[in-house]
């Protein structure tokens, strides 16, 4: 321990960075986008013109404002894995039932084995692992941030697919950060499994990359503005350690 405070003392004095024997590749430029439109090396998934990213949106509208009501469940074309999601929705201005049967829909990720809940949760109690933003029957949010219903609303979503190894069990489990209308509502959290409404969690093994989902339970919410980029951590390799320059 002295030894260690002597030779960080003499790089501190010397102005010698200490290096920690790890050499990372320079980080890529990516220009980030003015409010909530996307940065440039964002796939856009729906930008108000047209449903070319998707499957099941045949003969659907888009409103004038570039948002467009679900009728049915869409899936995205592509796959994707460990990602960041940026999704705008709205639930009904008008308010019809209440719990569960108030703006329900869903953001399911990798192929819906993943669920983070999308409800009109503005004074409207229910569960709280069913309310918006929850890792749905699993974890609710840690805060209510929801707007009044009509309002546009906005989930920043950054996911963390599961491992597996080849016998099918879990090598690490998935985790899931939500910012609802700039609010941290869920923060690394764990998925425990597969978010099933009516059986207990579990993991099954799946591929690192599946589509994108946006769910349907039959209430007429509506989405706009959603892109999404793959995210990848960088990778270092084996350097000096110790003070540099020598």
């Amino acid at each position: 321990m002295v030894l260690c405070a002597i030779v960080l003392l003499v790089s501190q004095v010397s102005g010698q960075r200490f290096l920690n024997g790890i050499v990372w590749p320079e980080p890529p430029v990516v220009t980030p986008g003015e409010g909530s439109a996307p940065p440039s090396d964002a796939e856009v998934l729906f930008d108000g013109k047209n449903f070319d990213a998707w499957n099941g949106a045949k003969d659907w509208k888009i409103d004038e404002d570039g948002g467009f009501t679900v009728k049915g469940v869409l899936k995205t074309k592509k796959s994707f894995g460990d990602c960041q999601l940026h999704v705008e929705f709205a639930s009904p201005k008008v308010v019809k039932g209440n719990g569960q049967g108030r703006g329900n829909n869903g953001i399911g990720l990798m192929d819906a084995h993943y669920e983070i809940q999308v409800l009109d949760s503005y004074n409207n109690p229910t569960y709280p692992e069913g309310q918006a933003a929850s890792v749905y029957n699993q974890k609710p949010p840690m805060v209510n941030s929801s707007r009044k219903p009509g309002e546009w609303q906005t989930y920043d979503i950054i996911f963390t697919t599961p491992r597996f190894s080849d016998d099918g069990k879990v090598k690490t489990p998935g985790y899931v950060t939500v910012i609802h209308n700039g609010v941290v509502v869920q923060n690394h959290s764990e998925i425990k499994g597969f978010t099933h409404y009516d059986r207990a969690t579990a993991y099954d093994k799946h591929p690192e990359k599946l589509p994108l989902v946006l769910m349907y339970h039959g209430d007429p919410v509506r989405f706009r503005n959603i892109w999404i980029r793959d995210i990848k951590e960088p990778v270092g390799k084996e350097g000096k350690k110790g003070p540099e320059g020598k």
